[in-house]
């Protein structure tokens, strides 16, 4: 698929980013930022000064979040996404974001070529921390 243009001319990159549903935006980004040391892209807050939907981004790898009880994991029976968050150094990061409020679902281990655990953050999502153990082009897939 090709680059498509904007409106002045510059190419834009094709991509994907996760849109988390999440109630208490605020304090979400906030814990994204100890947890994960994401770097806030875009912020729209109501008239209260609340957070009603951020882009955020961990070392360039951009997610969106959103203000939404209804359809947050921790207050409805959707399930959660998983997201997978590909570090340097996952046992620093996965302790780093237990520190700041994560539930342990898996500790930190090594499987199928990677070494990853899983997280539960404060809103409800799953999280796993992981780095492959081997050269990068024989990873077909994350865990």
């Amino acid at each position: 698929m090709a680059a498509d243009t904007s409106t002045q001319g510059e190419p834009v990159k094709t991509s994907i980013a996760p849109w988390l549903s999440v109630h208490q935006a605020t304090e979400a980004v906030d814990y994204y930022k100890a947890a994960f040391g994401a770097v806030e892209r875009y912020r729209l807050e109501d008239d209260m000064g609340k957070v009603v939907v951020a882009q955020l981004a961990i070392e360039g790898a951009d997610f969106w979040l959103q203000e939404d009880i209804d359809s947050s994991p921790e207050s409805s029976s959707h399930q959660s996404i998983r997201m997978i968050l590909t570090v340097n150094d996952p046992d620093a990061v996965f302790e780093q974001a237990i520190a700041a409020g994560a539930t342990q679902i898996f500790a930190i281990s090594e499987e199928h070529g990677w070494r990853t655990g899983r997280l539960a953050d404060p809103f409800g999502h799953h999280w796993e921390i992981s780095k492959p153990l081997c050269d990068s082009s024989q990873v077909l897939s994350a865990p």
